[in-house]
């Protein structure tokens, strides 16, 4: 039997464990590359500079600074300065603010065929789209890959989506994944990697295979990947890395856990409607809807092809009175090639209104809608309040059906317009003059890190005590987000790296009394519902909890990055035997779990007792002996 191309690529880079275990069992690989933005990075630098080798083993790590890009005080530009004062002086390459959004970057310069990725932020995936077998992961667990360690998942089951026929004009790469997310559900993709395989795959280019692995994070996969063929050299080449390609594909004879079919022809444009990506319609049955605001970038849908194809729907054309619309370029380099070629001055002519080059709204960084306001985004989430209005109807949509309804003001079907829209892959214009290399190891030892007054040290686990007795601090339902746990915009993501200042936004959207209770309390616990911390891989969503005094979440069940990152942090992700269980523990009920650092250690299940009601569960702890080892020091960095 064959192998397919995820277990190749892992059976190349196998450190600990077998494939020949069936899935779920754990195994450690070598990691190639790795990514950080500067939202996420400051901390998993924090925690390599506490690890204490002096320059990355690994063969490439970009430090990209994309979030934080509003100035309004000190904190972001100390954020820059540290970042980029610590990837000078330990062998990291450095994205300056500018470059372009991570993702889009990365793919433009640095992602190969066949090269595991892993970076500080769930949609690291979008690598996939060249071949690459790219994850998103918590920060410290990118600090321990820059210092050669091992990466630990659990070995991913492989689903292999058949793509057959070819998109239809006005349908695009967005529609597919939306079209998965709508058959399969946000947690449909848990613990799986989603391949992607048949005759389908050749009419799509890198670019559009890229808005199709990076929106795999809404599935919850571990990971999203194409083959590397002729479009991946294609595009390879011209990026001006010809030598960078290699063809990879699965074994004719290769086998799958699951497999489903997806028709390319048989697409139609589709919506995620509010407030989650899963609430998948045809865009067809929305026409009509009044549209506020249009905002078009993020990086599922900011590349040249992307824009170019809405430069040739808005050309001649004028924004709706009624509606604004924004454009954020994914890189430089795209902002820089459609400056040249005239597609700039026909959006800016349309009434676009031009954002930087970085994640800009996707992450609630500016432009939140109007009170009510329906906004369309070609972004990857549209979670509750995420946009920065709590109340807003925030819709994820194509390029094309975000530049037709832009035009109309209203929900528009782009199938409806009679618009050529075939953008051919061009020779890119390259110029690195925006990301900087290390120093040489020599001179790295002379450099200083840069630390302003914003840069705080990051809170560290305890060992795990032999008993726990504390309150329920916070009682929450399903698919509650990192975005629920620790919000994103421009009020919090300035103080990533001040977790102290960052504790008062802590589950606000939720329960605006939480850090107080918490800070009161001293300790407690969490009891959530089914995919507790789905979303993004931001580690703060564990840390300012472990900072609260959170000890342990006893949830349904867990979204994979976010319970890695509490077990890395030294908080316990219990899930109820009894899922019905969940029912009968109440906020502010005292728990106590007995003999728990000996059922830890043992492998056995774990005895909850509410003392308000005496009433007893029985608890899981579903983690490998490795993770056991790191919750019995107080996390990964205590065992380090």
């Amino acid at each position: 039997m064959g192998l397919n191309l995820t277990e190749k690529i892992l059976a190349a880079h196998l450190l600990e464990g077998s494939l020949a275990d069936p899935p779920g069992h754990e195994i450690g690989i070598r990691i190639d590359q790795t990514l950080t933005q500067d939202a996420t990075g400051t901390m998993a630098y924090l925690q390599f500079e506490a690890i204490g080798q002096p320059q990355v083993a690994t063969e490439l790590s970009v430090a990209y600074v994309d979030h934080n890009m509003l100035q309004t005080d000190f904190a972001n530009a100390d954020d820059h300065a540290y970042i980029a004062s610590v990837a000078k002086k330990h062998g990291i390459w450095y994205s300056r603010p500018g470059a372009g959004v991570c993702h889009q970057v990365h793919l433009e310069r640095f992602a190969k065929p066949g090269k595991t990725l892993i970076g500080s932020d769930s949609h690291t995936p979008t690598a996939g789209g060249m071949g690459c077998l790219a994850m998103g992961a918590g920060g410290l667990d990118v600090a321990v890959a820059m210092a050669g360690g091992p990466y630990f998942i659990a070995r991913p089951a492989v689903l292999k989506v058949e793509l057959s026929g070819e998109l239809s004009p006005s349908v695009s790469a967005k529609d597919v994944i939306l079209e998965l997310l709508r058959r399969l559900r946000v947690k449909g993709g848990v613990g799986k990697v989603i391949e992607y395989a048949g005759l389908g795959v050749a009419s799509l280019s890198v670019p559009e295979r890229a808005t199709i692995t990076n929106m795999g994070a809404e599935l919850g996969a571990t990971s999203s990947i194409f083959p590397s063929d002729a479009q991946t050299q294609a595009y390879l080449e011209a990026q001006g890395r010809g030598d960078d390609w290699v063809p990879l594909a699965a074994d004719a004879d290769a086998s799958y856990q699951e497999e489903m079919a997806i028709d390319l022809s048989a697409l139609v444009p589709l919506a995620a409607c509010p407030h989650s990506p899963d609430n998948v319609k045809p865009v067809a049955e929305l026409a009509g809807l009044p549209v506020d605001q249009v905002c078009v970038g993020s990086c599922t849908n900011s590349s040249y092809v992307d824009l170019m194809r809405i430069a040739a729907i808005l050309e001649g054309q004028t924004v709706a009175e009624r509606t604004s619309l924004t454009v954020s370029p994914g890189s430089k380099q795209v902002l820089a090639m459609i400056a040249r070629n005239g597609a700039l001055a026909t959006l800016i002519d349309a009434g676009a209104r031009l954002l930087e080059s970085g994640c800009g709204p996707c992450i609630g960084m500016g432009q939140a809608p109007a009170s009510g306001a329906v906004s369309l985004r070609t972004f990857n989430r549209n979670f509750e309040g995420r946009s920065g209005t709590k109340d807003a109807q925030v819709y994820i949509v194509s390029p094309e059906t975000a530049a037709a309804s832009a035009i109309a003001g209203v929900f528009t079907d782009p199938t409806t317009l009679d618009k050529p829209l075939d953008v051919e892959l061009p020779r890119f214009e390259v110029n690195d003059n925006m990301i900087v290399p290390p120093a040489a190891p020599a001179a790295a030892e002379q450099l200083q890190v840069v630390r302003g007054p914003n840069i705080k040290p990051f809170p560290q686990g305890q060992p795990l005590p032999d008993a726990l007795t504390a309150p329920v601090l916070l009682k929450v339902g399903d698919d509650i987000t990192t975005d629920h746990i620790m919000p994103a915009g421009a009020k919090v993501l300035p103080l990533r790296s001040n977790i102290p200042a960052m504790s008062d936004f802590c589950f606000l959207v939720v329960d605006r009394d939480f850090p107080a209770r918490a800070k009161a309390a001293g300790q407690g616990f969490v009891v959530a519902g089914e995919n507790y911390g789905q979303g993004s891989s931001r580690e703060h969503a564990a840390l300012v909890p472990l900072y609260l005094g959170v000890k342990a979440v006893i949830a349904k069940s867990f979204a994979r990055i976010h319970k890695q990152n509490l077990v890395n942090n030294g908080i316990l992700p219990l899930t109820f035997a009894d899922p019905s269980d969940y029912d009968k523990i109440s906020l502010g009920d005292e728990l106590t779990l007995p003999d728990l650092r000996e059922r830890v250690t043992e492998g056995k299940p774990i005895v909850l007792t509410d003392l308000a009601s005496g009433a007893e569960f029985e608890l899981l702890l579903d983690v490998s002996a490795r993770n056991r080892r790191y919750l019995l020091a107080g996390g990964l960095l205590n065992t380090l």
